[in-house]
């Protein structure tokens, strides 16, 4: 109640029932109205008062969120934002549950991604409760659990048609990039019916956090655009988490070797753990010869760029046989030389590609039937207060040895 009595004092929540108050007090004066108020009365006012106090608290409350948002190169912080809200039809409101950090927020923190701009809340992976939705939404309604994509797609394009949803011109990677994304309490997700996927009622959300993006990159841009066949020879340089999602998808094509290459001891221990075959710490730089004593000179039928540095790429160009395939997942910022003066005349296939979240669905069934088992990526957890802490912890992986952290809302 506002200091001079006035409903336009109150929230607007309580509003009315001030006014309510305020049209009946002149009755309480009179001594007869007073004693005509039984004591049962009484306590139903005031539970209906006390109840919409508790409402206005609770409205409040639910306009603001917490939020990551970047700054600009170098700066970030944890806001309180408003609550996202419907703005067309084909919208979803989720609020998310757990969220990860993915190499590419490193890259925006960086200043390395100009389409993202000061102002932006990051992340474009999560799972979550669908809020509300819009009138257009058929597939989805408030309360479903959901798996929300890094990849809008409108799902009428003539990208989307081909299948190619990162390209899609109406959405693509727009979370945590051109939209604001899901380091929040709550998201906005565009296009619901075709960018969210139901969670099954006794899967594990942080497992189901993987397939968000890292699992399907690792297996799309990796293993597909690769050619990986049974009895094939596989390296893969990297063994971050990209990496190691590319070798546990690797696997479901049954090749005869998998060779991860880095220079983390630690990584490589945990890409044993994994399925590869053969590790190979590149400190001393003799990985490629390695590989080629290894292969008897032949070399691999399938390299997978997975760090996104010019050194990376190139090991690649080396150990690639004839016929073979190059397919590079990494995310590379500066230019790389390709050495046509020796590979012009090796039938080699060079592959690109952002991740389109195609095998989104297939991928959610080999986890269920417990073919494939994401949560091994997750080496750290943090609250969405502690953001901050698990930025740092990611940015340091050789130090703190992390792979994939969860933050939870």
């Amino acid at each position: 109640m506002g200091r001079n009595g006035s409903p336009h004092d109150v929230h607007p929540v309580f509003r009315g029932h001030f006014r309510w108050f305020a049209a009946i007090r002149p009755r309480y004066r009179a001594a007869s109205h007073v004693r005509k108020l039984t004591c049962i009365n009484v306590c139903v006012a005031a539970a209906a008062f006390a109840a919409t106090v508790e409402a206005a608290r609770k409205y409040g409350s639910e306009t603001t969120m917490k939020a990551f948002v970047y700054q600009g190169p170098g700066k970030s912080a944890l806001e309180d934002r408003p609550k996202p809200d419907i703005t067309v039809p084909t919208d979803a409101v989720v609020r998310i549950v757990k969220t990860t950090i993915c190499g590419t927020d490193l890259h925006i923190l960086k200043g390395d991604v100009p389409t993202c701009t000061p102002g932006r809340i990051l992340g474009h992976e999560g799972v979550g409760v669908v809020d509300k939705v819009g009138p257009a939404v058929t597939a989805f309604k408030p309360g479903d659990r959901v798996i929300v994509s890094c990849i809008s797609s409108c799902g009428k394009c003539e990208y989307c048609r081909k299948g190619m949803y990162s390209h899609c011109v109406n959405g693509g990677w727009i979370l945590g990039n051109t939209i604001d994304g899901t380091q929040a309490e709550y998201v906005r997700t565009p296009f619901a019916d075709t960018s969210l996927y139901h969670i099954p009622a006794d899967a594990d959300e942080e497992a189901l956090v993987m397939l968000s993006d890292i699992l399907p990159t690792g297996f799309e841009c990796g293993v597909l655009n690769g050619k990986v066949q049974p009895g094939s020879t596989v390296a893969i340089v990297g063994s971050g988490p990209i990496g190691l999602a590319a070798l546990l998808t690797a696997q479901f094509y049954s090749p005869a070797e998998i060779i991860m290459i880095d220079f983390d001891d630690n990584r490589l221990e945990i890409a044993t753990r994994f399925g590869a075959t053969t590790v190979l710490n590149n400190t001393d730089g003799k990985a490629v010869e390695k590989v080629m004593k290894m292969t008897g000179g032949r070399g691999v039928d399938t390299a997978i760029e997975a760090v996104g540095v010019p050194a990376s790429f190139i090991t690649c160009e080396d150990i690639v046989a004839p016929g073979g395939v190059i397919a590079n997942i990494g995310v590379h910022g500066t230019k790389v030389d390709l050495h046509l003066e020796r590979l012009w005349d090796r039938n080699i296939t060079i592959t690109t590609r952002l991740v389109d979240t195609v095998t989104t669905p297939m991928l959610l069934k080999t986890v269920q039937s417990r073919k494939v088992n994401p949560k091994r990526l997750i080496t750290h957890r943090f609250k969405l207060d502690k953001i901050q802490d698990a930025y740092e912890t990611f940015g340091h992986a050789a130090k703190t040895n992390a792979l994939k952290v969860i933050i939870e809302t």
